[in-house]
């Protein structure tokens, strides 16, 4: 069974640059990318009066750039193992979502850090950061605007061992396994030694990534916990950064700062968000 893709675009370069991303990344595996358009009417003019006509026809607009993203898309891939679906909905965008990974059963959803208006001093969009916090079903994988495809043969996975869960970690062995890539697993130091529960996952992940290249990394925090795990991406030349989606974990606290301010966290390489079942 191919690997089923959603691809949230608002025809942004953004969203083109993830769309790139995901058809080089999976260049070599049998994949259905849907790439959804979730529909909205604004008034970004200024009208007292507004037909469906006038409606229609904007909505006719964009289901035509996504038949034509869809052919660009085609056009791009290398490989003709890779089939591309449209989906065009005019449900609000967190909705439109939900249903389309229930529905195609997708397995990854890869889409840019920001769209059409994010501003430059924000490192995730609100369409990223809503996904992010409301959909525990399926990975995310968010790429940063205009970042050049590189072979994510070094990969991080940021973890504090409190928590641990096998089926967690498939999507991220999955493309480890893909690119034959070293997993880098990164423990913020807070205290001099691990907990009984801590010591006892870290064992089991041990065990379940046994038939991987793995390098365990226990670091001092710097500053911020952000300062600590931007400084290893820089200084170990990683090329994907991965995290479990867990309640109260960093992550989570992360994502409910305002809009995610680029200056706290800016890490510059595609970030794997993986859901939790906690």
């Amino acid at each position: 069974m191919k690997y089923a893709i959603l691809l949230p675009t608002d025809f942004s370069d953004n969203a083109w640059c993830a769309i790139s991303y995901a058809l080089k990344l999976y260049e070599n595996k049998p994949c259905t990318f849907y790439l959804l358009h979730a529909w909205t009417f604004t008034n970004s003019e200024t009208r007292t009066y507004i037909t469906s006509s006038f409606i229609d026809n904007l909505k006719s607009e964009s289901k035509t750039k996504l038949v034509a993203l869809k052919e660009k898309a085609k056009a791009k891939t290398t490989t003709n193992t890779h089939n591309f679906k449209v989906i065009f909905s005019t449900n609000d965008f967190l909705s439109a979502v939900k249903l389309s990974v229930k529905v195609y059963n997708i397995q990854m959803i890869i889409m840019g850090t920001k769209g059409r208006t994010g501003m430059s001093q924000i490192l995730f969009g609100s369409n990223t950061v809503s996904l992010i916090s409301k959909i525990k079903s399926c990975p995310i994988l968010a790429v940063p605007n205009a970042y050049e495809f590189v072979k994510p043969k070094t990969i991080a996975f940021s973890t504090d061992y409190n928590r641990f869960d096998t089926t967690e970690l498939e999507p991220l062995k999955y493309i480890a396994k893909l690119y034959n890539s070293e997993i880098l697993i990164v423990h913020v130091n807070k205290e001099n030694d691990l907990s009984d529960i801590q010591t006892h996952n870290l064992k089991r992940l041990k065990v379940n990534l046994e038939d991987y290249t793995i390098n365990f990394n226990w670091l001092d925090q710097k500053n911020t916990m952000e300062d600590t795990i931007k400084y290893f991406i820089n200084t170990y030349n990683i090329n994907l950064l991965a995290m479990v989606n867990y309640k109260h974990s960093f992550l989570d606290h992360f994502l409910k700062a305002s809009l995610v301010k680029k200056i706290g966290f800016n890490t510059k390489v595609p970030f794997l968000v993986l859901p939790s079942y906690d």
